[in-house]
């Protein structure tokens, strides 16, 4: 598999920028952050985000829908496939699917941290294409539980195991199409100002890292309640 390491440098330029991005977002909304805690009882950096940013989320082409097909209670997680924490959260997220029938959860990949990440995404992408989410869901779970770094090769070998040849995938991972989709995703995820991994957006907010199961499960609740990450008192 090839990979354009202009494009690559651009990512992680984006990446560095993120930081000042979710500031002005904040700045630009006039909203407060909510009184978010993490399990370990420290606060969560968060911030109320421009409606119009977090509404290209769902047009997004490559999200991998899991859960409900309502779209009453919505949280989208931004991963990358070689950040530790975002393989902590994916059974955690899992397992709040299987018992909150009416979360759907939206997972966005932003590949920053490596070349190792973003040659794993476009096997995902490619996967994606040829799949569905279905499929993607359970190669997104697969890569996720095998300890080490996550890349192309191993990316390919996990779509190998769920029945999709090598041949198949590295000509569309390779394609133009898998590395626009690749390309919007990380900017949406800088534009958005989600510079950590995992980032959730929940309710027109960003939270930046992984609070923790019960904090996420937490916002999820209130979603369902009120429609924001913190109901009022």
């Amino acid at each position: 598999m090839t990979f354009d390491r202009r494009r690559i440098i651009q990512g992680a330029a984006l990446g560095l920028l993120a930081p000042s991005s979710f500031k002005a977002a904040q700045a630009q909304s006039g909203e407060v952050s909510f009184p978010l805690k993490g399990d370990d009882g420290k606060p969560v950096p968060n911030a109320r985000l421009l409606v119009e940013l977090t509404g290209e989320i769902e047009h997004l082409p490559s999200v991998i829908w899991v859960g409900s097909n309502s779209t009453a209670v919505t949280l989208y997680e931004f991963y990358d496939y070689n950040c530790p924490y975002c393989r902590v959260a994916v059974k955690d997220l899992h397992a709040l699917v299987r018992k909150t029938p009416e979360l759907r959860l939206g997972l966005i990949d932003n590949a920053i941290l490596s070349l190792a990440s973003m040659q794993a995404t476009k096997v995902e992408l490619a996967l994606f294409l040829l799949k569905g989410p279905t499929v993607t869901y359970e190669f997104h779970q697969r890569l996720f539980a095998m300890p080490g770094t996550n890349d192309g090769t191993r990316a390919l070998k996990v779509a190998e195991d769920l029945g999709v040849p090598r041949r198949q995938i590295e000509p569309i991972a390779d394609s133009e199409t898998a590395g626009g989709m690749l390309r919007e995703q990380i900017q949406l995820a800088a534009n958005l100002g989600l510079a950590a991994t995992p980032s959730f957006v929940a309710g027109g907010v960003g939270v930046l890292g992984y609070p923790g199961p019960k904090a996420i499960g937490g916002i999820v609740a209130a979603l369902d309640r009120c429609g924001e990450v913190v109901c009022p008192a």
